[in-house]
């Protein structure tokens, strides 16, 4: 069987935790911040978790990780 590829767009945006879970980081912090709530802001800081039915297809753009 030939080697499978990894998509490069998933190697460069998604990181896994030692449990196997999925990491991203959380969309809507590049620009226009000055509209958004401080809250908004606070609570979308570093990285999350991403769904299960998300992680599932992650998982085969990324065969190896």
């Amino acid at each position: 069987m030939p080697k499978l590829k990894t998509k490069s767009g998933a190697k460069k945006r998604f990181k896994f935790t030692a449990t196997g879970k999925v990491k991203s980081g959380v969309a809507g912090k590049r620009h226009r911040l000055i509209s958004h709530k401080s809250k908004y802001i606070r609570q979308n800081r570093g990285t999350k978790v991403m769904a299960d039915a998300d992680a599932k297809k992650i998982k085969s753009y990324m065969p190896y990780a």
